[in-house]
């Protein structure tokens, strides 16, 4: 049976993990990934938007901060490609990326609170 072309590729990067040290670029770009995801606000934000799309003024409303501050971490998230933006006149809206980061989320938030 033919695999799809995603499920064969993460086929393969289960084998690199297995039978191969990576090299430091991919060590790197792991590394910053994590360094991402390791700040509470950016958590805060990325949960905010889990299951909608959202401008700035609502995600600052919702969690209760401004929205320089919501813009500056939103930048972080969209060069991390975590979440993408589209405009809409004068308004940008912002959704998680994919599924690979509500996936992440959720695998550490198990992990959390398994006991």
């Amino acid at each position: 049976m033919d695999m799809c072309s995603s499920c064969q590729y993460n086929s393969q990067a289960l084998d690199r993990l297995k039978n191969q040290i990576p090299d430091d670029n991919l060590t790197n770009s792991i590394a910053e990934m994590f360094k991402i995801f390791g700040d509470n606000t950016r958590i805060r934000i990325l949960w905010t938007l889990f299951d909608k799309e959202l401008c700035v003024y609502d995600i600052a409303k919702s969690l209760g901060m401004s929205q320089s501050a919501i813009s500056h971490q939103l930048k972080t998230l969209k060069q991390g490609r975590l979440i993408k933006s589209r405009r809409d006149g004068k308004n940008a809206f912002y959704s998680i990326d994919d599924d690979h980061v509500k996936k992440i989320i959720e695998q550490v938030l198990i992990h959390i609170e398994e006991k």
